[in-house]
C-alpha cells in the first residue's frame, strides 16, 4: 500500500517538474561539472547524517508507542558510552570530510585561478593560447570585447570547445552578476574594479547567459547567448561579426550606454582599443579624470591645492542628476538635488534655548590651544573641501 501511495506521490509531481531546467546538474564546462560534483559530494556527506536520524525518529515514535508493551521501559536510564560515542563521531567525522572538500574546491575552483585541465582525463596543452574577453555589465545589457580579434558584441559571447576562456569583468553603474551556469560559477562585476574569471566549454551548443544580481528595472530581461563552437564554427562567427558590424568609438558606446532594456545583438567590426581601459577607470565619457590617474597621483603624494580643479573630473556617479532625472541618490549637498520631502531635516538642538548646538573647537578633544587645527570653510563657498592635502607643507 505505501509503495503505491508513494508511485502515485512521484507521478503527481512530474508536471511541476517538467518546467525545471537541471543545467547546473548537467553542464557543459569543467568548471562547472567539478562544482557540480561538489554539490554532490557535500549532499551525499550530509544525507550521512539525515537519513539515519530521519529512520530513527519514526522507529522510536513506532516501537516505543504506548500500545507496545514489549518495549524496555527503563525511566532511570540517563547515561550509555556506547551511544555518546556514536553520537559525536559520526558528525565530528561528516564535519572534517566537509571542511576538507571544502579547502580543497575553495583553492581548485578559485576563479581567478588559471585552469590546469580541459576535463577530469586531459590537461591544458602547453602551448594553447586562452581566449581572452573583456565583458561589461550595462544597464541592462552585456558588453563583450575580444582584443585580441579586436572586434566587440552586445548580447552574443561565442567561444571555441576545449580553449581556456579567460573573463575580465567589470559594470558601468551598479553591481551586477555574471553567470553562465553551464559553464562556470556566477562572478560578480563592479564600476571601476575588475574582476577575472576562468572557464572552458567542452560540448557545441547555444547556452544561456544573465545577470543573477538585482540591477533595476531592466534585470529581468539581462540575457544573452552563449555559443559553444568548434574552431571553424568560431572562425566562421568572427568573420560574421567582421562583415556585419559597425565601428564601436567613444561616440558609439556613449550611445550604448545608456540605459535600454530588451537590446537586440549587436555586432561591432572594430572596437576601440583603449574602451575598456576606460570603462574600468571610469572615464570613457570626455573631461573625466581616470580612477588609474587619480591613484598615481596620490601615490605621489598629491597635487596639493590644484587638485581642487580635479573635483568636477572625478565626478562619477551623477551622470543622471546633471541630466535632470529623478532618481534615488543623495540629495543635496552630495548630489546637489533639494529634499524631496515636506518635512525639514531634524536639527540637533541644546537643552535650554532649543537653539543649534555650537562647539567650541579649542575646547574639544585633540584640539587644545596652541596645537594646529583645520581652517574653518568659508561660509560664502558650496565647494567642498579639497579631496587631498599636499603632504609636503
Amino acid at each position: 500500500m505505501l509503495k503505491r501511495l508513494f508511485q502515485v506521490f512521484i507521478v503527481a509531481l512530474l508536471p511541476l517538474l517538467a518546467g525545471c531546467d537541471f543545467v547546473v546538474m548537467s553542464p557543459s564546462g569543467d568548471i562547472a561539472a567539478q562544482q557540480r560534483d561538489l554539490i554532490v559530494v557535500s549532499t551525499v556527506l550530509m544525507l550521512l547524517i539525515i537519513i539515519p536520524v530521519l529512520f530513527l525518529i519514526f522507529y522510536f515514535a513506532w516501537h516505543y508507542r504506548r500500545t507496545n508493551t514489549a518495549a524496555t521501559y527503563d525511566p532511570e536510564w540517563h547515561h550509555s558510552t556506547r551511544l555518546e560515542v556514536v553520537i559525536w563521531s559520526a558528525p565530528l567525522a561528516i564535519i572534517i570530510a566537509l571542511g576538507a572538500v571544502t579547502w580543497i574546491s575553495t583553492h581548485k575552483l578559485d576563479p581567478y585561478r588559471p585552469l590546469d585541465r580541459l576535463d577530469a582525463d586531459r590537461p591544458v596543452p602547453a602551448d594553447a593560447k586562452p581566449l581572452t574577453v573583456e565583458v561589461v555589465a550595462l544597464d541592462w545589457k552585456w558588453l563583450f570585447f575580444y582584443p585580441d580579434l579586436g572586434i566587440a558584441t552586445v548580447n552574443e559571447l561565442a567561444a571555441p570547445v576545449d580553449v581556456p576562456i579567460n573573463f575580465k569583468l567589470t559594470a558601468t553603474s551598479v553591481m551586477n552578476s555574471f553567470y553562465i551556469p553551464a559553464l562556470a560559477g556566477q562572478i560578480y562585476a563592479m564600476p571601476g574594479m575588475e574582476t577575472k574569471l576562468h572557464a572552458v566549454i567542452n560540448k557545441e551548443g547555444e547556452y544561456k547567459g544573465f545577470s543573477a544580481n538585482y540591477s533595476g528595472l531592466g534585470f529581468s530581461n539581462m540575457y544573452f547567448k552563449f555559443h559553444g563552437m568548434t574552431q571553424q564554427g568560431f572562425d566562421d562567427w568572427v568573420a560574421r561579426v567582421k562583415t556585419q558590424g559597425t565601428a564601436l568609438n567613444r561616440d558609439a558606446y556613449l550611445r550604448l550606454e545608456k540605459p535600454s532594456e530588451k537590446e537586440p545583438v549587436r555586432y561591432y567590426a572594430s572596437a576601440d582599443k583603449d574602451l575598456y581601459k576606460s570603462i574600468l577607470n571610469l572615464c570613457a565619457q570626455p573631461g573625466k579624470m581616470c580612477t588609474d590617474e587619480m591613484m598615481h597621483i596620490d601615490r605621489m603624494g598629491g597635487a596639493g591645492k590644484e587638485s581642487l580643479e580635479n573635483r568636477e573630473k572625478l565626478e562619477y556617479d551623477n551622470r543622471r542628476v546633471e541630466k535632470g532625472e529623478m532618481t534615488n541618490s543623495p540629495t543635496f549637498p552630495a548630489s546637489g538635488e533639494p529634499s524631496r520631502s515636506p518635512e525639514e531635516p531634524n536639527k540637533t538642538v541644546n537643552d535650554n534655548g532649543g537653539q543649534p548646538m555650537q562647539h567650541d573647537m579649542n575646547n574639544m578633544p585633540g584640539m587644545q590651544h596652541g596645537e594646529p587645527s583645520a581652517p574653518a570653510p568659508d561660509s560664502g563657498s558650496s565647494n567642498p573641501a579639497p579631496t587631498q592635502l599636499n603632504n609636503n607643507n
